[in-house]
């Protein structure tokens, strides 16, 4: 059992918890949920102990062991990949290094034997022998190859650490698993493992992501941190959102019969408390009118981003043509031999285990980089807007966000209040929209490029990875936003939900050839051909 008990923290003026009493119970799984800044993370730091609060105490059953998602990429550089992950559980890595430095002794004395017979109880107790392969079995799940188990950690990828750390945090069978956005870095596949994982796992779990499906697939209760406070509920983060939504509407419905039934009363008491016969009536309604109270409607204090995509004009039937386009990088194959037709009103989601190809393969459509071979056409009447990855060369620049979103306005729009008005609705208001363009947060860059892309009023979006840095709330903005858009949209995400609900094709692009089907990411992700042919491209 894990409890926090009055917890209270502030940074300055600005409160994020105050008396928090909350209690994680052995079998489940708590997704935290929030607004962007309400301390999800910061309230993961206080129950793994990394943060005191200013008041208030974090408790753990006796003995139970407690284990978190590592954020420091190169905290464990110079280990072994498959050591790194045995040391996620400390106890039987201190007993493995304290054994075998006994027996890398010159001269073993009596009382090394009895040390060492000691530590070789413990061993088998914690299931040391099976230590490494079963390491090696969460390294492969996770989508890092035998061949890089004996590696350095400094010698894998950002996403093969990140992989890495995971399996670190999981290993072990801890009593209690801190995981702070697991589910960044990781394909399909392994996000798929994860899932599968957790819905197995028979201790508590307290997970922050920004992932609606995986918060859907795994957890068992919602806990919302809103208002300083911490509310717990029970079921995943769709029938919370769906609960949460009804819950308002009958409140309001309730208040709305109160506030007609107090209406009601008044006007009798006004009619008739001057009247002698009516008096005791008019007088017995005022007690009754006393009597009722309207329910305080706390509004939450989360905030949708307004975003609709508008084509100026729309484009014709052919969008794109692309005929056996090859790119490689540093000699390595990206993609060869690529060919699509792209039609009005296709919503094309480019999925894989790597994201390399699509972001390459949109620099080319965009004419970022060259292709090796092959040749692409966009239609005549297309109109595009791009929203790249890597978007930090677009805030190079210390303009404030009134004059940097000004910059993509035409010029019947350059108007202040017709600018502040479009930052209103991405939720910098007042003093917000005169922030510098170089200092703002990645999220905040999110956004702006948004607006931008709304104020171009394209008929063909391109977006790559475009819910990196948003919090749920803007992701559903975006979602609905992206659903409810009458033209094409290219787009590359590794949120599960946003390419279920927005793509109509699936296209898996790889170095050793590709997949293009016409059907939902749940449909592709299960057909049995689509599987064979996936296995064929990895092997």
């Amino acid at each position: 059992m894990l409890s926090a008990n009055e917890v209270s923290l502030a940074y300055g003026k600005r409160v994020l918890f105050k008396d928090v009493d909350i209690k994680f119970a052995p079998g489940n799984c708590y997704g935290i949920i929030g607004a962007n800044g309400a301390g999800k993370s910061t309230f993961l730091k206080i129950l793994s102990g990394e943060i005191e609060p200013d008041s208030g105490s974090v408790n753990i059953s006796g003995g139970t062991r407690l284990a978190t998602l590592k954020q420091n990429q190169f905290e464990f550089d110079e280990f072994p990949v498959l050591q790194t992950v045995i040391m996620g559980h400390k106890q039987l890595y201190e007993v493995m290094r304290e054994k075998d430095a006994i027996y890398a002794k010159p001269e073993f004395s009596e009382a090394d034997g009895v040390r060492a017979s000691e530590l070789e109880g413990e061993f088998a107790d914690m299931n040391g022998w099976n230590a490494e392969s079963d390491a090696g079995a969460m390294l492969n799940g996770l989508g890092v190859r035998e061949d890089k188990h004996q590696l350095l950690m400094k010698e894998l990828t950002g996403g093969e650490k990140v992989r890495v750390l995971l399996c670190q945090a999981l290993y072990g069978n801890p009593g209690i698993l801190l995981l702070d956005e697991p589910t960044n870095n990781l394909d399909v596949d392994s996000i798929m493992w994860l899932e599968e994982f957790l819905y197995g796992f028979e201790n508590t779990v307290i997970v922050v992501s920004h992932d609606r499906h995986f918060l859907d697939k795994v957890c068992t209760h919602v806990c919302d941190i809103d208002y300083q406070k911490i509310s717990t509920y029970t079921g995943n983060y769709s029938f919370w959102y769906e609960s949460s939504k009804l819950a308002l509407e009958l409140k309001r419905d309730q208040n709305k019969k109160k506030e007609d039934r107090i209406k009601d009363l008044q006007t009798f008491i006004q009619r008739f408390s001057a009247n002698a016969s009516k008096s005791k009536q008019a007088t017995s309604r005022r007690k009754l009118l006393d009597k009722i109270t309207l329910d305080d409607i706390r509004p939450s204090t989360r905030q949708y981003p307004f975003i609709v995509f508008k084509q100026e004009k729309e484009a014709g039937k052919i969008i794109l043509e692309i005929e056996g386009l090859s790119k490689s990088i540093e000699g390595k194959p990206v993609f060869k031999g690529f060919e699509l037709n792209v039609r009005t009103g296709d919503k094309i989601a480019f999925v894989g285990r790597d994201d390399v190809p699509a972001s390459t393969l949109y620099r080319v459509l965009m004419d970022e980089t060259k292709a090796d071979h092959g040749t692409f056409k966009w239609g005549g009447s297309v109109t595009k807007a791009y929203f790249p990855k890597d978007n930090a060369a677009f805030f190079d620049t210390d303009m404030n966000l009134v004059d940097w979103l000004r910059q993509f306005s035409k010029e019947k729009e350059k108007d202040e209040q017709f600018i502040r008005g479009w930052l209103g609705k991405m939720l910098f208001s007042g003093e917000e929209s005169q922030k510098s363009a170089r200092v703002i947060s990645g999220g905040e860059k999110v956004r702006c490029m948004l607006a931008r892309m709304m104020l171009l009023q394209a008929n063909v979006l391109i977006l790559d990875e475009p819910t990196n840095h948003l919090d749920l709330e803007a992701i559903t903005a975006l979602n609905n936003g992206l659903t409810a858009f009458d033209g094409t949209v290219l787009f590359t995400s590794q949120d599960h939900q946003f390419v279920q609900t927005i793509a109509t094709r699936i296209i898996e692009v790889t170095p050793k050839g590709y997949i293009d089907r016409t059907m939902t990411y749940d449909e592709y992700l299960g057909n049995e051909d689509v599987k064979k042919l996936r296995e064929k491209l990895y092997a």
